[in-house]
């Protein structure tokens, strides 16, 4: 690293903890870009569709796709606003509408200059989905102990809002694990029995009861909610 893009970097870091400062691009260059996500506590928010996110990503990287308002702004509030957020699409367009709502609404965000385009010209590494067998609704169905109550947990690595539920399912499980079985489905593989199921979005949670569904619910769901459900 030089000097200069240390000097680069810890005035982008600075700005982290007070927002961009007036003035102050917000567009990153690749290799200034990968030193900033590689620091510790950052966030990094692939803003393209779900299909290009499987194509290749960068690591860590979690997916709010840009061109549909609801489901973006809705990963986007599961965001540590704390915490910077580094952008990227494509070509640069889509995560630089993207960074500049995010900063206009009380985030610190930055975007990749060029996308992904930029970022593979330079030889960086993309990561990319494997392909997983799909499970069918009978081996689904016995995963489902018919005289238990169970929580299914459909969600994904790279869903914002499933990272901020991780800590409240886990929360449940010490306080009320003993009270139902904990089923985790990777509705982000699993695309086959998700649409069987009518999951529309990541997260959802379903509550069984004698081999039915009782109760579901998509999206930041609080403990005291679920508890009432066992």
């Amino acid at each position: 690293m030089t000097r200069f893009t240390s000097m680069i970097l810890a005035a982008f870091m600075g700005a982290g903890l007070n927002g961009v400062a007036a003035g102050q691009s917000t567009n990153l260059a690749v290799d200034a870009f990968q030193i900033a996500v590689d620091q510790p506590n950052t966030q990094v928010l692939d803003v393209r569709t779900p299909g290009e996110f499987q194509s290749g990503h960068l690591k860590s990287a979690m997916l709010a796709d840009w061109t549909h308002e609801a489901e973006f702004q809705e990963r986007a509030a599961a965001l540590d606003k704390s915490k910077p957020v580094y952008t990227y699409c494509l070509s640069g367009g889509r995560s630089g509408a993207a960074t500049e709502w995010l900063n206009k609404n009380g985030y610190t965000a930055y975007n990749l200059s060029g996308g992904v385009n930029a970022w593979k010209q330079a030889g960086k590494p993309l990561e990319q989905e494997a392909q997983v067998k799909q499970i069918t609704l009978q081996e689904y169905l016995a995963r489902i102990p018919a005289n238990k109550t169970v929580l299914v947990d459909f969600s994904a690595d790279w869903c914002p809002p499933c990272k901020k539920m991780a800590a409240v399912i886990d929360s449940l499980q010490s306080t009320d694990g003993s009270r139902f079985v904990l089923v985790k489905i990777d509705g982000g593989e699993q695309t086959t029995i998700a649409k069987e199921l009518g999951v529309a979005g990541l997260p959802t949670y379903l509550v069984y009861k004698n081999g039915k569904v009782v109760w579901r619910k998509q999206g930041i769901v609080a403990a005291k909610e679920f508890s009432a459900q066992f």
